[in-house]
């Protein structure tokens, strides 16, 4: 029997376009992708509050990556900074927070009640455009995790996972927070509290506290964040083992950190990738994850394959 020419051209050029989608979409690894909503997803909702976690959440991601630092009073609170930031906050009196001035605020020297008299969501960002605006607080760790948790149930998506850094540096000890080992047990105790130990992964610039929790915390997944030009080699040397992830800026990503990362059986998961056309290029090289302020854009990326 056969065919017409046409209908043989037609169907070799249909195989044609499904070989190279379906090749495209393993090269892109799009559905093993850990993706991860910067703190919550900055580009849409203020960062680091529970209202920016859950939409994260509803945008598919597979894991929530935030920040942590210590009230006065000992409990684990989301912020990026160890002070209320003049990008996003405004004092108890309704005054703006100025550059000057916002390391006076410190979060180490006021309680967590004290904390919830400033505004982190109704401040316009200039950086974030897209951003909605709400009056909101920095949450505890723990009234993240059960909003996560309880949102993750009510909607019938799997459980989350949780990148928390430590927001610590050698100079900021007993000024900006406390000293490494009791930051690392306090954050412990909360993941422990909240039944997510399996689920957790620590991320620090700062080795210190990777160290301890390494030596006291076997069990939690552990993260460096890179952002010098030294080399995957001399970084990990200077943490003085291999952690889970390796996490660097993603502009120092390239086909020789993926490799070297592959022979230490560490995923790459760099941060923080907002452009489309950023994200297609470093999952075509094989990174393990991205963290992004967008993860709607990641979504539009995926619909495209």
């Amino acid at each position: 029997m056969k065919f017409p020419f046409f209908l043989i051209v037609f169907l070799s050029l249909l195989l044609s376009c499904n070989s190279n989608t379906e090749k495209k979409s393993t090269e892109l690894n799009l559905e093993n992708l850990d993706t991860q909503g910067h703190r919550g997803c900055r580009g849409l909702l203020p960062e680091n509050t529970i209202p920016g976690f859950l939409k994260a959440l509803d945008l598919g991601v597979t894991t929530l990556e935030m920040d942590v630092v210590i009230t006065k009073d000992s409990l684990v609170l989301v912020s990026h900074e160890p002070w209320f930031s003049h990008e996003i906050a405004t004092d108890p009196t309704g005054r703006l927070i100025e550059s000057d001035d916002e390391k006076d605020h410190k979060i180490f020297e006021m309680t967590y009640e004290q904390t919830q008299a400033y505004d982190v969501g109704s401040r316009k960002h200039e950086r974030f455009p897209e951003q909605q605006k709400m009056e909101l607080t920095k949450p505890l760790l723990s009234d993240v995790i059960k909003a996560a948790e309880a949102h993750a149930k009510e909607t019938s998506r799997p459980l989350p996972y949780y990148n928390i850094e430590t927001k610590s540096t050698p100079k900021g000890d007993n000024v900006f927070h406390p000293e490494p080992h009791v930051f690392s047990d306090l954050l412990a105790g909360v993941l422990k509290d909240e039944n997510i130990l399996d689920r957790a992964y620590v991320q620090s610039f700062d080795p210190r506290t990777l160290q301890y929790i390494h030596k006291n915390y076997p069990e939690v997944k552990l993260v460096l964040l890179v952002e010098n030009i030294n080399g995957a080699g001399a970084n990990l040397s200077n943490l003085g083992f291999t952690p889970e992830v390796y996490s660097p800026n993603y502009k120092l990503v390239n086909e020789e950190l993926v490799s070297f990362c592959k022979q230490k059986d560490m995923k790459l998961i760099p941060w923080t990738v907002n452009e489309k056309g950023e994200m297609e290029e470093l999952i075509s090289l094989g990174v393990d994850g991205l963290i992004t302020d967008y993860p709607n854009r990641f979504n539009e990326l995926k619909e495209k394959f």
